[in-house]
């Protein structure tokens, strides 16, 4: 049995790592142009070159993001990037468009291409056309139902790969193609830019009455009319598979490096339960506990059991549920010792309990006891942002093992 690749976002090249050693089999990412999220830290060709070298050293790849809908000035200067990239190695580079499409297969022609969801590819002719013309895999729109999804898995060419989104933000236009961000903020959505205007709070204004400003309702339960639940399919890890898709992907580059741990590390568990024992699977609620503890919006199935109703909206806050804190991240540890060394993502104080999470196994609970600083001090506070601390752990932990704490713990 083929196992179902688990792909993650990766905004740097900490959030690379971290996706990686937390159970991610590949990573997708943008460079510094061409890609849809120019508000990622995104990597420099140095930088992507470092993060296709850790990747690649155990055994992970990366995909390259150049799923932008260009205007005529994106397209100068694009072959030389895309034969930069194929010399540092990237291992498929995701496009939408037919004109990027083309300088990537003329300026390397053995790369692997990945057709993006941008692409909007809906059905199983449409992947045949796109076979054809030499795509390995395609990211299936967001819109569809699993039954559709099985047709086109079953329909078209046997060695041509599916990807599908389950966990993340999902967009109200169809599959991303949005230009509501452009219209109202200048800042166009299908070139990386979006403001993200659907979460904005809007009021009705009729023609004759400028100024006056009545707030739409529906349900009378608020006014974010456009605010869509968070996509978690984290549940339905069986039926995912069982589709004979090749891919897994979860959303969020612009998302935090705990954010991208957690989620991967969940997704990882629940996959690995499902192929060791498939006929006694069954789902622990831990790992949906577990993804609940980072920044997110109320959760939806999405498309794939049935067409999204106002269930799956959130009409009164466009604001996150964030019930933890990330408060540090393991960078060394004395085994000797037992004393880490960790890097302050959020204040820390003497006494706060903190749960302590690992790549491998179940996370556990300890009492910050001490704390020193890089002078050897004791210290009853860590406040500076990324000072770097040290202090005893009850347990044995490694490099990139994350430190929380639940949200308001600040003393």
């Amino acid at each position: 049995m083929n196992k179902i690749e688990l792909l993650a976002p990766a905004g740097s090249l900490e959030k690379l790592k971290m996706a990686i050693e937390y159970g991610a089999d590949a990573v997708y990412l943008g460079g510094e142009a061409y890609g849809l999220r120019a508000g990622a830290e995104n990597f420099a060709p140095g930088e992507m070159e470092e993060g296709v070298e850790y990747a690649h050293s155990r055994g992970k790849k990366v995909y390259l993001t150049m799923n932008i809908i260009p205007h005529n000035e994106d397209i100068e200067g694009m072959a030389e990037y895309v034969k930069v990239v194929t010399k540092i190695g990237v291992d498929a580079i995701l496009v939408s468009d037919p004109g990027v499409y083309s300088i990537v297969r003329e300026a390397s022609p053995d790369m692997e291409i990945h057709l993006s969801t941008q692409a909007n590819n809906t059905n199983w002719k449409s992947a045949e056309f796109w076979y054809r013309h030499g795509v390995k895999r395609i990211v299936l729109a967001r819109e569809l139902s699993l039954k559709e999804i099985e047709e086109i898995r079953e329909r078209a060419p046997k060695d041509l790969e599916f990807e599908v989104f389950v966990h993340g933000a999902m967009c109200i236009s169809y599959s991303g193609r949005c230009l509501l961000s452009s219209y109202m903020a200048g800042r166009d959505a299908n070139r990386g830019e979006c403001a993200h205007p659907c979460r904005w709070k809007y009021y009705l204004v009729e023609e004759k009455r400028p100024g006056e400003y009545m707030p739409v309702y529906e349900n009378e339960r608020g006014t974010f009319i456009f605010n869509s639940r968070d996509l978690c399919m984290i549940e339905h890890i069986p039926e995912l598979i069982n589709t004979g898709v090749s891919s897994l992907k979860i959303e969020g580059r612009m998302k935090s490096s705990f954010y991208v741990a957690t989620v991967v590390k969940a997704y990882r568990d629940a996959i690995d339960a499902y192929y060791s024992d498939p006929e006694g699977y069954r789902f622990n609620p831990k790992w949906l506990e577990e993804i609940s503890k980072v920044s997110h919006r109320e959760f939806t199935t999405g498309f794939y059991f049935n067409k999204p109703t106002e269930k799956d909206q959130i009409y009164n806050t466009s604001s996150y549920i964030r019930g933890y804190d990330f408060v540090g991240i393991v960078m060394e540890y004395d085994s000797k010792t037992g004393i880490a060394t960790v890097e302050q993502r959020n204040r820390m104080f003497l006494g706060d309990e903190i749960e302590v999470v690992r790549p491998k196994g179940d996370f556990f609970i300890q009492k910050i006891e001490s704390m020193k600083n890089s002078d050897g001090e004791s210290i009853d506070v860590a406040p500076h942002p990324q000072m770097t601390v040290y202090m005893p752990m009850e347990k044995s932990v490694e490099k990139f093992t994350m430190l929380r704490r639940k949200a308001g713990g600040d003393q």
